[in-house]
């Protein structure tokens, strides 16, 4: 059975930063063969695409987030970070991560359908 665990939420200021986990686990699980992403959903919202990091380490972001938040992964840990820096209140939702195999991620990173595993998530408040 595959996990996902994120970590790291919490309340931050305007401008502030956090860094969230991802930590993946299962006996048949291989990290290094996923394409791993991260969503966001706020209150009363759809959940939305924030970025993805390709099983090879290459990231893709979301117009919202580009420039401000940094995927990155280390496969020897099973584990994913999102680093978000210059938050704004309008950042605050759940925060999850994602992972689906690399071949079917591909072509659609954003559409939540292609992903296998999603963690349970981990709140960000971001205030103004």
């Amino acid at each position: 059975q595959v996990q996902l665990v994120e970590s790291g939420g919490g309340l931050v200021q305007a401008g502030g930063s956090l860094r969230l986990s991802c930590a993946a686990s299962g006996h048949t699980f291989t990290f290094s063969s996923y394409a791993m992403g991260w969503f966001r959903q706020a209150p009363g919202k759809e959940r939305e695409f924030v970025g993805i990091a390709w099983s090879i380490g290459s990231t893709y972001y979301a117009d919202s987030v580009k420039g401000r938040f940094t995927i990155s992964r280390d496969n020897a840990k099973n584990t994913m970070y999102l680093q978000m820096s210059s938050l704004k209140p309008e950042d605050t939702a759940v925060y999850l991560c994602a992972a689906g195999l690399q071949a079917s991620v591909v072509l659609a990173p954003r559409n939540q359908n292609k992903y296998d595993y999603w963690g349970q998530g981990t709140q960000v408040t971001v205030s103004a």
